[in-house]
């Protein structure tokens, strides 16, 4: 797609030079739970900024994630499945998208080349028309595990849902038209100023990227009636004076006493192996040794209690 360009005056007196107009904004990616959104966003960003999971509803906040090109920025947000709700979490998750989607220049609607178009998708299809500001962009993803055949077809569903600026698959694992992706996200962008550092990749706080990480290896080791059930919060994160290490203490909420007992396994062997696996993905974030102290919680109902949602930044 060919590049506007800002006429641009000629010191010498002659005819205007064009300089190219520099892009930035907003893009979010909708879908169903579990199509691909975050680790597209990660692909994109070309760093873990957004935790994956199996599991459906993993995100659970609006997560930035920022690219960088010599002619525009692409400011991503990550944000929660849209779903209908059977919590006061669902529903103030699906509040949180809502409102997103309201402030962006580009709506990127997920589905994946792998399953038929259902009832899901084609509520989220229909909500799009609530944000007219946005332009609507179709994106097949997973083409790495769908035949030629099932992202042609996925191709021709998609098109038939509405008028698209944009249709294109793509494969986030492998990398797969990810950069012409780009590039014809920031040509729908509008003329602006770099809103974010050429080095910055993300807003996201340490702390939130902790329990974050976190959080995720916990969704990896429990059941899967467990999910939605925990919450991670921080309580301190201390750099040692007398060594080279980083002590984190963290609070890891469950809704009944018998999660509590599954999260913490036989002799506490599974919360070990969490903690080792979260350990993992924080170290490279810190720049050195960790120190990782979780402390397992009961809050009774809190999916559905409001002042224990707000306690734990919902």
């Amino acid at each position: 797609m060919s590049r506007q360009k800002r006429p641009k005056d000629d010191p010498a007196g002659g005819e205007a030079v064009q300089e190219p107009v520099f892009r930035a904004g907003f893009v979010s990616f909708v879908g169903r739970p579990n199509v691909g959104k975050s680790t597209l966003m990660n692909a994109l960003v070309g760093e873990k900024v957004a935790i994956t999971s199996s599991k459906p509803q993993t995100t659970r906040r609006a997560i930035r994630g920022i690219v960088n090109r010599p002619d525009g920025q692409l400011i991503v947000v990550d944000t929660p499945g849209m779903h209908r709700p059977r919590t006061l979490l669902g529903e103030r998750l699906n509040s949180l998208v809502q409102s997103t989607l309201g402030d962006v220049d580009v709506i990127g609607f997920c589905v994946p080349a792998d399953e038929k178009i259902g009832p899901g998708d084609r509520f989220i299809n229909e909500r799009l028309d609530d944000y007219p500001r946005a332009k609507k962009v179709a994106i097949v993803t997973k083409t790495d595990i769908a035949s030629k055949a099932a992202v042609a077809d996925q191709l021709v569903a998609v098109s038939e849902l509405r008028e698209w600026d944009l249709i294109i698959p793509l494969s986030a694992v492998r990398g797969h038209q990810l950069d012409e992706l780009v590039d014809e996200l920031i040509a729908l962008l509008p003329s602006s100023p770099q809103l974010y550092p050429d080095d910055t990749i993300t807003d996201e706080q340490l702390e939130d990227r902790i329990a974050e990480y976190i959080r995720e290896s916990v969704l990896e080791d429990v059941r899967d009636e467990l999910p939605h059930s925990l919450a991670v919060t921080i309580d301190d994160i201390v750099e040692r004076e007398d060594k080279p290490i980083t002590e984190i203490y963290a609070n890891l909420f469950v809704e009944r006493d018998s999660q509590k007992a599954i999260v913490i396994g036989k002799g506490g062997s599974r919360l070990r192996a969490i903690g080792e696996s979260a350990r993992k993905q924080i170290e490279p974030l810190v720049g050195g040794k960790v120190f990782l102290s979780i402390r397992v919680k009961v809050a009774k109902e809190w999916q559905r209690d409001p002042k224990q949602l707000g306690r734990l930044g919902f």
